[in-house]
């Protein structure tokens, strides 16, 4: 373990191989981040996460104990998309024009809200366009399709762009969407990042929204952010909100990259500084104080785009995990008492299992292997192949791409948006990928990709992308990617983002087992039930799942919680930790339904 810790050490204080050493001049300069802190190597090779280090084998079983495996992953899986017929027409316009602008590849983002509170998910999708203008009438407005189905009216569409009728307009060159109802009102409020200003629109619940930006101090100036995510990392029960920011740029001044030939490229991220990242907590008023130096959320490098918070530790306490771009990842580790310590490198998912710093992108957090503790899946570039992280407790991460069929299948993709849950109600994970090029040169034959889809059988990782329907024999420039239970039939179907073409609605149409849904309404907690932790015991199987905040990329799934349980028919147990710390326990529970679990009633639940 000293040697494997060593390794990542170098590796992350070692240049990589053809960066430059100067950094190129730009119209601006990134704030100084004081407190900077690196990684935490005090208690190396004694206590990680506040227990005693223990070695992980190499060899380590990844099958449960008792849990025998299939040799193939099903055929039951399928998706149909839906969006055309359903009157989702909604196209992210990246505004490229053949100058290879940095900010064409990035992409938009969805968010997955009930805004109108019918209990029906509705999308919420940033947009593009000229990422030079001025906010102006002429460009691309943000789309918010709201889901009326089944439709009153045959002859309508079940979801229809209400954006106008809700008073939302245009919002500069649109990134990631933050769904979290931060002033706990009972409505969902987003959070839109941009290039530039970043907008905060509160949900009125009257079917409108009111930009509450400069009220609310999340206005951060003219930073370039992508993800974001909502959580409370305080533990006061209030949504704090973190930020991720990417490379210093001005958009109307925009540092001009060309290759060997002297034709146009995008940028990379090493030629560019980073820009800090951002934390606001919530003061409880309807404004937000930033935090990041004072709450040990600062740290070196950067150039993040996804972030997933969530208690990786199972402490109680959340975590926070970010996907950096050609640096090393971050994974602040909650120490309990409103502090953070950036571990990690220490904990072994900063880079691959070769100490090398990844292009990371996306990003998925599940408990695949079913051990009680969540692990990580990141997307990366082109020939990189993505990387699975496995939480192994007290023992940090363990890159075990390699050893279960996930390395190869996507050495020849770019991945972005990524979604790790169970489809088919098996009781295993599955994983949805979009993938898509940056470099967007005339002619480009690679810069559209199909997208992947991966079954777990309970040891290895099983590609299946050509037998779970059509969408996955098309190529897209894919980026966003959020999950959602769009048709309210207690499986989840998943919403995906492409560049200048149509957004998906892939409704699963897939064969199941037996499943859960469950809806968590907090009270002393946040409102969506964001940081509940749930056990879901089904004989002597458990499950375990939170409502993590952030995950993906640029975009938030609903919050709900589906428990495929698979061929498991008789009655189980729930039990809900709340992030208040109050833990409910839930007895003979019949499968194949969906429940609403609201903290602290002891009254029956609501189906």
């Amino acid at each position: 373990m000293i040697r494997r810790l060593s390794l990542l050490l170098i590796a992350a204080l070692t240049p990589a191989i053809g960066c430059k050493n100067e950094q190129p001049s730009i119209p601006l300069d990134p704030p100084q981040a004081s407190g900077t802190v690196a990684a935490d190597t005090s208690g190396a090779g004694s206590k990680l996460f506040g227990e005693e280090l223990q070695s992980a084998g190499a060899d380590s079983d990844l099958q449960s104990p008792g849990e025998s495996t299939t040799a193939m992953a099903t055929d039951r899986i399928h998706f149909t998309d839906v969006a055309k017929p359903l009157g989702l027409n909604f196209v992210y316009q990246n505004g490229e024009a053949g100058e290879s602008l940095m900010v064409e590849a990035v992409g938009g983002g969805v968010g997955v809200l009930d805004f109108d509170r019918d209990g029906r998910p509705d999308l919420f999708f940033s947009q593009g366009g000229d990422p030079a203008a001025d906010t102006s009438p002429h460009q691309p407005a943000v789309s918010l399709f709201r889901n009326t189905l089944p439709p009153r009216d045959p002859q309508t569409h079940p979801l229809d762009d209400v954006a106008a009728a809700a008073e939302l307009g245009r919002y500069g060159y649109g990134q990631g969407v933050a769904i979290g109802d931060f002033n706990a009102d009972g409505f969902e409020d987003v959070y839109l990042t941009c290039v530039g200003k970043n907008t905060l629109l509160a949900n009125q619940g009257d079917g409108t929204f009111r930009d509450v930006t400069a009220t609310s101090n999340t206005d951060d100036g003219n930073r370039w952010s992508t993800s974001a995510a909502f959580a409370d990392l305080d533990r006061d029960g209030l949504l704090d909100l973190y930020v991720c920011n990417y490379v210093t740029y001005d958009p109307k001044h925009p540092l001009n990259c060309r290759n060997s030939k002297g034709e146009n490229r995008i940028c990379h991220p090493r030629e560019i500084p980073a820009w800090p990242n951002a934390c606001y907590i919530n003061q409880a008023d309807g404004t937000f104080a930033e935090q990041t130096n004072a709450r040990g959320l600062a740290a070196a490098g950067g150039k993040s785009l996804g972030v997933a918070v969530a208690d990786f530790n199972a402490d109680g306490d959340p975590d926070i995990y970010v996907a950096n771009d050609t640096t090393a990842n971050f994974l602040f580790d909650n120490r309990g008492d409103g502090q953070f310590a950036e571990r990690g490198l220490l904990l072994g998912c900063a880079s691959n299992y070769e100490g090398l710093l990844q292009a990371s992108m996306g990003l998925a957090v599940a408990d695949f292997d079913r051990n009680g503790f969540f692990d990580i899946y990141s997307t990366h570039y082109y020939e990189e192949s993505n990387t699975l992280y496995r939480n192994l407790g007290a023992a940090g991460f363990q890159d075990i791409t390699g050893r279960v069929g996930l390395h190869t299948p996507t050495l020849q993709s770019l991945a972005f948006g990524t979604v790790m849950q169970d489809f088919d109600c098996d009781g295993w994970q599955d994983l949805f990928v979009t993938n898509g090029h940056v470099e967007n040169y005339a002619d480009n034959p690679i810069l559209k990709m199909r997208p992947q889809f991966f079954q777990y059988n309970g040891s290895r990782w099983i590609e299946t992308s050509e037998r779970v329907g059509e969408f996955f024999a098309g190529k897209y420039v894919g980026r966003g990617v959020a999950t959602l239970d769009f048709d309210n039939d207690g499986d989840l179907d998943i919403a995906v983002v492409h560049q200048n073409t149509p957004a998906a609605l892939l409704r699963n149409d897939s064969q199941r087992g037996h499943w859960l849904k469950l809806n968590l309404v907090g009270r002393q907690s946040p409102r969506q039930g964001t940081g509940c932790r749930v056990t879901v015991t089904a004989g002597d199987v458990q499950y375990v799942q939170e409502l993590i905040g952030g995950g993906s990329y640029l975009s938030t799934s609903e919050p709900v919680l589906v428990f495929g349980l698979g061929e498991f028919d008789r009655e189980c147990r729930i039990e809900v930790r709340w992030p208040s710390g109050l833990v409910q326990q839930l007895d003979h529970l019949h499968v194949d339904q969906a429940i609403t679990i609201e903290e602290g009633d002891d009254g029956d639940l609501r189906e």
